[in-house]
């Protein structure tokens, strides 16, 4: 999942490889993204890098390459780029979707599929899950990809520099494996339930805060186990 500023600067990367064939400036993608200082792009490559979308050519300026586009953006032949500048759109999708407890769809959902809402979720301190398998929410079926699913209010401001914010509605595929720097929900001691960035280190692994005013959580490898990968969120406004 990126956020909008890193999802357009990707895009804008792309495209000016495609039709130049070396990345832009520092300076020419803070004036693409409107930011007023080039810090704001030193963290959004970064963030990229991270995810394993942008890697970079040691050695030479101005050498960044894409290897990777997000799987839901449209993939054009570089005249079409040309012609038609890129449409954003947003990977934080706006709407109403109160949740429902009837597991029945009507024709108006054809297009969405119904996810548990298994509760609320700290992106703080780690609380213990509510897992109200009763309570139901509309998905847009572009959302999920294969595998089994579920949805998690979040709690608190941990996440906010990853795009994830209070009260937001993630979304979550089910599994037990996930790689370092994935965002992931952790069990912690089997009865404690966090949303963090995940890192191994050796015999620990280290449960990440997206907010530079708070710490890692460090624990030994055995006490935490993947729950499930951030896939996705939903944002009511």
């Amino acid at each position: 999942m990126l956020t909008r500023k890193q999802y357009e600067l990707l895009v804008y990367i792309d495209k000016h490889l495609k039709l130049t064939g070396f990345s832009p400036s520092f300076e020419e993608m803070k004036d693409a993204l409107s930011l007023k200082s080039k810090s704001g792009i030193h963290r959004l490559i970064s963030a990229l890098e991270e995810r394993g979308y942008l890697g970079r050519r040691h050695h030479r300026a101005r050498a960044l390459e894409v290897l990777r586009l997000p799987d839901n953006m449209e993939q054009r032949a570089p005249d079409a780029e040309a012609a038609s500048p890129a449409t954003f759109a947003p990977n934080v999708i706006q709407g109403d979707f109160s949740p429902r407890r009837s597991g029945v769809q009507t024709a108006s959902d054809s297009a969405a599929v119904q996810l548990p809402m298994y509760g609320r979720i700290a992106a703080g301190l780690p609380i213990e899950a509510l897992r109200d398998a009763g309570t139901m929410v509309d998905v847009p079926m572009a959302l999920l990809g294969g595998g089994e699913h579920y949805a998690l209010e979040v709690a608190g401001d941990s996440m906010i520099e990853a795009g994830i914010f209070d009260g937001d509605t993630v979304l979550i595929r089910k599994g037990e494996i996930a790689e370092t720097g994935q965002i992931v929900v952790a069990l912690v001691d089997d009865n404690e339930v966090t949303l963090k960035r995940l890192r191994r280190r050796g015999n620990s692994v280290a449960l990440e805060p997206c907010n530079a005013q708070l710490k890692p959580q460090i624990y030994s490898a055995d006490r935490v186990k993947v729950q499930g990968k951030l896939i996705g969120l939903m944002r009511r406004y």
